[in-house]
């Protein structure tokens, strides 16, 4: 299993000083936890993008180009790509640039996101939201699969026989596409036989399982191999030396974060005892002691039996020492136990 971590970058205040980091120090960190990252050996970085003053990545591509000239081996991924407002020639030439630069290890993760703010600033009609990701992704694979494409569609100007420069070092470039829980997302991203990405940030994984489950069995009746769309779930989740310090230091930023967003949306604030289930050994938090992340991860393995596993490490601004201090305990101690005992597992079979 490939493990690895995503990022919104937040620039929020701090629950315990008051004090909100600059965008300019949060990418520095951000920086600073990629590297860190790659040298314990995780396996993949995304970065998401959003177009909020609470978060300080709007460009995912120009932020993991950054990160690409002090990393060697960890893969590098959008977490997500919002493509229904967000033009795919670009989308396409930014990753594979990112690519070229890296040595052939940008990814780009598809998704139409959690918020709306592209779509006015970019001129695009939220009556859309659906047709607009279909029909940019549409675009987006043509331009992976062909140097010069010919394409017309109703919410972009038509492409006739031009050319789409650099192309990328991998051929295909990935492209994933991440689902928060809509069957229809599913069913698209099995049907295209592109690899799924599922967030799990609320309710018991096991809740989850159809999902997965739709996904593979749609793949096998569009005819696509199994074995080459790898399943990735992504959670929020936070590791330090024991359960106690992990659930107190994660507990201030994570409840201001959920209980702000519940406020836009209608949703009450997010109490201690709701945090505390949540964080029990089947909710949806991966938080806790480097054991406790690690059989969480081995128990969400038993239910979906996917092969990657990415953890938003903070949810809200926390102290950079601290999101260093679960870098390392992820990729040190938690990485190789769970690698270890799927390939016993696997072994057994």
């Amino acid at each position: 299993m490939q493990i690895g971590i995503y990022t919104f970058a937040e620039t929020t205040p701090d629950p315990g000083t008051g004090r909100t980091v600059s965008a300019a120090q949060r990418l520095r960190d951000l920086l600073e936890e990629v590297e860190l990252a790659d040298q314990v050996g995780l396996e993949v970085y995304g970065i998401g993008e959003h177009h909020r003053r609470d978060f300080a990545v709007s460009a995912p591509a120009v932020v993991l180009a950054a990160a690409a000239e002090r990393t060697k081996h960890i893969r590098l991924t959008s977490a997500v790509t919002v493509l229904s407002s967000d033009d795919p020639v670009r989308v396409f030439q930014d990753f594979a640039t990112l690519d070229l630069l890296s040595g052939g290890r940008a990814e780009i993760m598809a998704g139409r996101g959690s918020f709306i703010e592209s779509f006015p600033l970019f001129g695009y009609d939220l009556d859309d939201y659906d047709e607009l990701f279909a029909e940019k992704l549409e675009l987006l694979l043509k331009i992976r699969e062909n140097e010069r494409v010919t394409w017309s569609g109703k919410h972009r100007p038509p492409l006739h026989n031009l050319a789409v420069y650099p192309r990328p070092l991998q051929n295909p470039l990935p492209i994933w596409i991440a689902v928060g829980g809509t069957p229809q997302s599913v069913v698209r991203a099995a049907t295209l036989g592109l690899p799924m990405a599922l967030a799990i940030i609320g309710g018991a994984p096991a809740r989850f399982a159809p999902f997965v489950e739709l996904f593979r069995d749609t793949a096998h009746r569009a005819g696509h191999d199994l074995a080459q769309l790898p399943v990735s779930i992504n959670s929020h989740a936070y590791i330090a030396d024991n359960s106690q310090q992990a659930a107190d230091e994660f507990f201030p930023s994570y409840a201001e974060v959920m209980s702000r967003i519940g406020r836009e949306r209608g949703w009450p604030a997010m109490t201690r005892q709701q945090f505390d289930t949540l964080c029990s050994s089947q909710g949806a938090l991966l938080v806790g002691s480097p054991q406790e992340v690690t059989e969480k991860i081995l128990y969400q393995h038993e239910i979906f039996g996917h092969q990657r596993f990415l953890a938003q490490l903070s949810v809200g601004t926390m102290p950079h020492a601290k999101v260093m201090r679960a870098i390392e305990l992820l990729g040190t101690v938690v990485a190789p136990a769970v690698r270890q005992e799927i390939a016993r597992r696997t072994a057994a079979k």
